[in-house]
């Protein structure tokens, strides 16, 4: 980076400190920052009329936004919204800034576009998982993947997989009933994860 956009990147960048719960953008809100996370965590999801939620993805530390490149470059509004999951520590650049940074800075260029392609591919595999896994499948190779301890409501799991808590809960007593999972309030215990890696691939 040469020293000039040195200068204009220590000038024009904003220090966010965002407490947790927040709502960072929602449908339809312009976008005009682009935010480099130093700590916390936001979870970006896509709501239906209906009320209900799909967690798109996680944004942690060192993580850029596919949403917020796509619309910057495009001029576009979120087509999503974001919640500050864990408080939010970091800086925010302009769209001018931002637009420069990737004109003339190619370490800069090279990072938005590294995690742009890989945000992608994570948003065709869960394509593919809406489209054609049942969500009981789903389930299973969320706890496979996130075990073997979840601290986690029937809720939270709804809304992560855009399903109803209902369901959730039918699926997990299925589950339990296997001996696969253990349930206690707040809390999921994987105890086959053998078990579940084999239904998510085929329930039958």
């Amino acid at each position: 980076m040469t020293p000039t956009l040195q200068q204009l990147v220590r000038q024009s960048t904003q220090p966010v400190h965002v407490p947790a719960g927040t709502l960072l953008f929602d449908l339809d809100y312009p976008c005009n920052l682009f935010l480099l996370i130093l700590d916390g965590a936001i979870r970006v999801v896509k709501p239906a009329l209906s009320g209900r939620e799909i967690l798109l993805y996680r944004l942690e530390p060192g993580d850029s936004c596919i949403l917020t490149v796509s619309c910057l470059l495009g001029q576009n509004d979120y087509p999503a919204r974001g919640v500050v999951e864990q408080a939010l520590v970091g800086y925010a650049l302009p769209r001018p800034l931002f637009t420069q940074l990737l004109e003339e800075s190619t370490p800069f260029r090279n990072f938005v576009f590294h995690f742009f392609g890989e945000r992608m591919s994570h948003l065709m595999s869960l394509v593919e998982e809406v489209a054609f896994q049942q969500m009981d499948q789903r389930l299973a190779a969320l706890l496979v993947e996130r075990g073997p301890l979840l601290t986690i409501t029937h809720q939270q799991l709804a809304d992560e997989l855009g399903s109803a808590r209902e369901v959730m809960s039918r699926i997990l007593k299925h589950f339990e009933g296997k001996g696969w999972v253990e349930l206690a309030r707040g809390q999921i215990h994987v105890t086959n994860a053998t078990a579940l890696s084999r239904y998510a691939e085929n329930p039958v």
